[in-house]
This record gives structure tokens, C-alpha cells and sequence, in this order.
């Protein structure tokens, strides 16, 4: 499909006083009550868009669900990777590319070089659709080949009753949201505040090319005016793209990884 390029917008972190978000995520953090109302009589696209609209820091102090539903898949998996080595693992990811159903790779503390990792974690940002049997059995499976007893499944959604039963029997850990929500509640206050600094790093509203390992831009379609996500690659060998709706964005973002 045709489309144009919009001017990439620049990322200022979790921090900066001001952040320029596509219109539809705008929209959600203002009814969200995470960043100020648009200017009366302003039009969404110009409030979002063109000016930097303020954020508010402080109203993004704390862990919630809602967290994960803002954050994009690669933010999400940052702080994961955080989780675990808070939790005294050395951890390694892969930010892009196939990465043969593993996210991120656990060694003991003090690993010496070519030692195997104790386990191995995969993520999915699904915020409606419950993880299934299926893909517990894929983890299992990658585990197999690599001679690992142990996994981990990580959601921001659920688990069903067979992935659950499944995996009981077969070493692997289960976490869903609101597992994940009571393993930060557990940290200490420095800690959790570590974790919401990786979780809002850089663009964080940014969703990452699963294929190519750099933000998507925004892109407007030249038939019916669609925006969406591309990768600024195409069409050099990329044409990841994905709805801009927010709701829409985690479900599909490493859909090329898979």
C-alpha cells in the first residue's frame, strides 16, 4: 500500500516535560488523564501532532496495568530483562531479528564464559487474547533443544487452563499480569522506581521494528488518509507496519519475529 512519510518525531524519555504523540495515542493518554486536556478548539490532529503537548510525569509514578498497555513490546521486554536481573541474573537479549522463540536468556550470577543458561524467558504484550497451550508448547520445545529444564512465559495478559496445566508439568513458570504487578510490589521503592525509568526510556509510545531493531514512524496512508506505523526502511528489504490505535499496537508488533 502507497503511503508518506510524516517528520520523525524526537524522543525526549520519561523525564522530558514534553513529548509529541501520534493523534490516537494522544487521545488515549488524555482520556487516561496521563497528560493534559487538548487546547480548546485546537483540532486533535494539530494538538497531537504539531505542537508538544505536556505530559504529566507525575501521574505516571506508579505501577499499574495500565503500564503495560502504554509501553510498547520492546519496553515491555526491557523491563522484563530488568526483572530478572534485579532478581540476581545475568541476563541477554536480542532487541531484533528471529530469535528462535527465546526473548531473553538467564545465566547464574557468576557464569563463566560458555557456560549454558539456567533458563530462558518469553514475552508477549497481549492485552486481550490469553496466551494458549500452544505457545507453552513452543517454549517447551525450544527448552528441549537447548538441554533447558527450566522456562519462563511472560504476559501482560492471562494464561488458559490447559497452558497452565501444561506447563506445571513441564518446568515451566508462569506470569501474568497481575503476577508480574505483585513481583514489582515486592521490590523495594528504589527498585520499582528503576523499572518505571525502563519502562518509560526514551519513546517509549514508539513501537519497535521487530525485524530491523529501530522505531517505527508514523505514516499516513495516501488512499483514505490512514495513519499507521512503518519502518523508515521501507522499501529497502522492510514493510513492517501496523495499526497506530493504541489497543491494536501490542497484539501486533512482533508479528514479523514469528
Amino acid at each position: 500500500m502507497p503511503w508518506r512519510q510524516d517528520p520523525p518525531a524526537r524522543a525526549t524519555g520519561f523525564d522530558a516535560e514534553r513529548e509529541r504523540l501520534p493523534r490516537a495515542i494522544a487521545a488515549r493518554l488524555v482520556r487516561a488523564g496521563r497528560i493534559a486536556e487538548l487546547p480548546a478548539g485546537l483540532p486533535a490532529r494539530d494538538a497531537a501532532n504539531s505542537p508538544r503537548i505536556a505530559a504529566a510525569p507525575a501521574a505516571l509514578d506508579r505501577w499499574s496495568r495500565e503500564v503495560f498497555e502504554l509501553i510498547e513490546w520492546r519496553r515491555f521486554e526491557a523491563v522484563v530483562e530488568s526483572l530478572f536481573a534485579q532478581a540476581g541474573f545475568e541476563t541477554r537479549s536480542q532487541a531484533h531479528g528471529a530469535d528462535g522463540g527465546v526473548d531473553i536468556w538467564l545465566y547464574s550470577a557468576h557464569h563463566a564464559s560458555g557456560d549454558a543458561p539456567v533458563s530462558i524467558v518469553q514475552c508477549k504484550q497481549w492485552m486481550r487474547q490469553k496466551v494458549g497451550v500452544r505457545e507453552v508448547r513452543e517454549l517447551r520445545g525450544v527448552m528441549a533443544q537447548h538441554g533447558i529444564a527450566r522456562g519462563q512465559f511472560v504476559t501482560t495478559s492471562d494464561f488458559s487452563a490447559d497452558a497452565r496445566e501444561f506447563a506445571d508439568a513441564n518446568g515451566i513458570g508462569l506470569h501474568d499480569v497481575d503476577g508480574l504487578l505483585r513481583l514489582i510490589a515486592s521490590r523495594d521503592p528504589g527498585q520499582q522506581d528503576a523499572l518505571l525509568r525502563v519502562a518509560f526510556d526514551g519513546d517509549w509510545w514508539r513501537p519497535t521494528c521487530a525485524s530491523c531493531g529501530i522505531k517505527l514512524v508514523e505514516r499516513t496512508a495516501r488512499e483514505g488518509g490512514r495513519e499507521f506505523w512503518g519502518c523508515e526502511n521501507y522499501p529497502r528489504g522492510c514493510r513492517t507496519k501496523m495499526p497506530m490505535r493504541l489497543e491494536h499496537r501490542a497484539e501486533g508488533a512482533k508479528a514479523p519475529r514469528r
